[in-house]
C-alpha cells in the first residue's frame, strides 16, 4: 500500500500507472471529492497549454536583450547570420557537411 512521505508524495502503483498511460511528466488533476483524494491525468491540451503558457511567461526576462552592435566578435556575428538563416528558412548545411569556424561549440 501506498505511503505519503513528509513532502507529501505518493508514488502510484505500476500497474494504476499503466493502466491510465501515466508516464513521468504527465500532468495531473488533484482534487478531493466526497472526502477523498482523486488524481486523475490531465487530458485537456487546452489546459495544458495554458499552463505551459504561464510558465513562459514566468520564466522570461522583464527586458528584452538588447542587439549586437557592429562591433562583435567574429563568434557573435556569425551565430546572429544563422539565427537569421534559420529565421528565414535555410539550414546552412546544403551538402550534408556543416561549416565550422574552428572554435569548439
Amino acid at each position: 500500500m501506498p505511503k505519503v512521505d513528509a513532502k507529501g508524495r505518493v508514488v502510484l502503483p505500476q500497474a494504476v500507472r499503466e493502466r491510465l498511460g501515466i508516464t513521468p511528466g504527465t500532468e495531473v488533476v488533484v482534487r478531493e471529492e466526497d472526502g477523498e483524494v482523486v488524481i486523475r491525468p490531465e487530458d485537456d491540451p487546452e489546459r495544458i497549454l495554458d499552463r505551459l503558457d504561464r510558465l513562459v511567461e514566468e520564466a522570461a526576462p522583464e527586458r528584452a536583450t538588447e542587439p549586437l552592435d557592429d562591433d562583435a566578435g567574429p563568434v557573435a556575428r556569425k551565430h546572429r547570420e544563422a539565427v537569421r538563416r534559420g529565421a528565414e528558412g535555410e539550414s546552412g548545411e546544403r551538402d550534408g557537411s556543416v561549416e565550422r569556424d574552428g572554435t569548439d561549440g
